[in-house]
């Protein structure tokens, strides 16, 4: 985990999704889909997420990415330093979509995620 200082605030980089010298994660899985722009699909804690690269990111701009839980779209951002964020953990910032849904799933604590409005 590293710490990261922005504008007098600390954010914490969630980098602990693999093991560096296994190549495994949490539960076993495989690193196949860990990165920023590979695609996911699994079941997280009995959650099924998925995320994939898109051709639109924020306002319209190039390099996006969508991250659902149970079909439903959690609202996704990266920073300018590559790390994400999302609605479900605004203020904290992860080093992949992946680790972020896992995230979001924990915080959701068995709650279903409520879509978020359209932006204009």
């Amino acid at each position: 985990m590293a710490a990261l200082a922005v504008a007098g605030t600390t954010a914490t980089v969630h980098q602990k999704e693999f093991d560096r010298a296994t190549g495994k994660g949490e539960g076993g899985a495989s690193r196949t889909g860990s990165t920023a722009g590979e695609p996911f699909d699994e079941t997280y804690k009995g959650r099924h997420i998925q995320g994939w690269p898109t051709d639109h990111g924020h306002h319209g701009t190039g390099g996006g990415y969508r991250v659902l839980i149970d079909g439903t779209e959690l609202h996704v951002m990266q920073n300018g330093d590559g790390t994400w964020v999302s609605l479900i953990d605004h203020y904290e910032v992860f080093a992949t979509p992946r680790a972020l849904a896992r995230s979001a799933v924990d915080n959701l604590a068995g709650a279903d995620l409520v879509p978020s409005p359209e932006h204009s």
